[in-house]
């Protein structure tokens, strides 16, 4: 675990050195606020699209030849498509190297199917609670040092992203062990390896149902707070990079603070499915309130009201984790990260024409929020859809238990 935890943290810093900058790096190609708003986001949907099929065929390849191997070639990739980023002289290179950074990105997928390998069905929910942690820990160091470097040069995150990448791969070769054993092993087929026969099988798994929704509805509005964050800040209160870099470093600290200190406390208290609907209200209302502010310390107070929304993750993922054959993990967590990869792709087409037709409002305009006012609207839908299948599960339950007991 300790292994697979730094390799997730490494993987994170790169990534998140890059978020504060990559707008503005878009921006230097564009002549207005609005082209920006658009090019950026063909530049995330083109990761988005790479990423989606590319997942479920990782996952797949995972499961065939072990969690290792598919790791350090996923490291491997990530390093080079950041180095070609920061020698981009066009948006072409740029939509290019993000199809190709897609395609290579579903370490998350591997490293929740390696997590799923070495622990017990009852304490999932707490080891993804601290692989959350490290995405939060990543997301907590990576934009702040990419703000601060891109307040010198903005290429120059890009360059630390692939060292850092480059670093990882050094490390997982030296140290990472296997977590699947040859016997947990199963054949590559293309048809589990398809994205949407993916989503069909994670639908058909007992236990699961109306969760892919609520992962599909909750990882859009995520996705669209990803493709706005940056954008909106910019356009409504007027922030460069190192302000966009200290408020991913808040969003990172509550994320790390709640998987990595307080989920296990309050998983002692509280079931998963107790925790996803919380979280799933708290961070509709959160959508809502960054949508509204006004000033930009009203981003910092919203962020540290939404402690809860960090655990609907973790939570929803553990219960889709003891759903599926323990020879499947790779393929499940691959057909989850497929949900998210295809809003990942959405997201961008919604995101960005929201924010290109608020662009020319004046800086603290109310409704430059309409990314965010969806978000909270999502975010609700997901909270109705989880409290639907949750208490149709309880129903379910005690009729089984009642029907046992006849019988016996």
């Amino acid at each position: 675990m300790p292994f697979i935890l730094v390799t997730v943290l490494i993987d994170m810093i790169s990534i998140g050195l890059i978020i504060p900058v990559l707008p503005p790096l878009v921006g230097t190609f564009t002549g207005s606020q609005t082209d920006q708003a658009l090019w950026f986001g063909a530049v995330t949907f083109s990761f988005g699209i790479a990423n989606f099929f590319a997942s479920p065929i990782i996952g797949a390849l995972s499961d065939r030849y072990g969690r290792r191997p598919v790791l350090l070639v996923g490291f491997c990739g990530l390093a080079l498509s950041f180095f070609v980023t920061a020698l981009a002289r066009a948006l072409w290179m740029l939509i290019a190297v993000r199809l190709a950074s897609g395609a290579m990105q579903a370490n998350g997928a591997v490293a929740n199917a390696y997590v799923a390998d070495i622990t017990p069905p009852e304490q999932r929910a707490k080891r993804f609670g601290m692989l959350g942690a490290m995405f939060g820990l990543g997301f907590i160091l990576g934009p702040v040092m990419g703000g601060l470097l891109g307040a010198i040069d903005l290429r120059l995150p890009f360059f630390v992203a692939g060292s850092m990448a480059m670093l990882n791969l050094l490390y997982g070769y030296s140290v990472l062990p296997e977590s699947l054993p040859s016997s947990r092993r199963r054949a590559f087929t293309w048809r589990a390896a398809n994205p949407f026969a993916a989503l069909r099988t994670l639908g058909q798994l007992k236990g699961v149902g109306l969760l892919v929704a609520v992962v599909a509805c909750s990882a859009l509005a995520q996705f669209v707070l990803h493709t706005s964050w940056v954008l909106y800040t910019s356009f409504k209160f007027g922030w460069g990079p190192l302000e966009n870099g200290w408020s991913l470093f808040a969003v990172g600290m509550a994320t790390a603070l709640v998987q990595g200190v307080l989920l296990g406390r309050l998983l002692k208290r509280f079931s998963p499915q107790r925790l996803a609907v919380s979280g799933l209200v708290s961070s509709a209302l959160a959508y809502l309130m960054w949508g509204a502010a006004t000033q930009g310390w009203m981003m910092y107070a919203v962020i540290a009201c939404n402690l809860l929304g960090a655990a609907v993750g973790p939570a929803i993922q553990s219960i889709i984790s003891g759903a599926a054959d323990v020879k499947e993990q790779g393929q499940t967590m691959g057909a989850v990260s497929s949900v998210n990869s295809l809003m990942a792709v959405v997201a961008p087409l919604i995101g960005a024409p929201m924010l290109g037709l608020v662009s020319h409002l004046p800086r603290g305009d109310w409704r430059i929020g309409a990314p965010f006012y969806f978000c909270s609207a999502l975010q609700a839908s997901a909270m109705a859809l989880a409290w639907i299948h949750f208490r149709g599960a309880r129903r379910a339950k005690r009729q089984a238990l009642a029907q046992a007991g006849l019988t016996a």
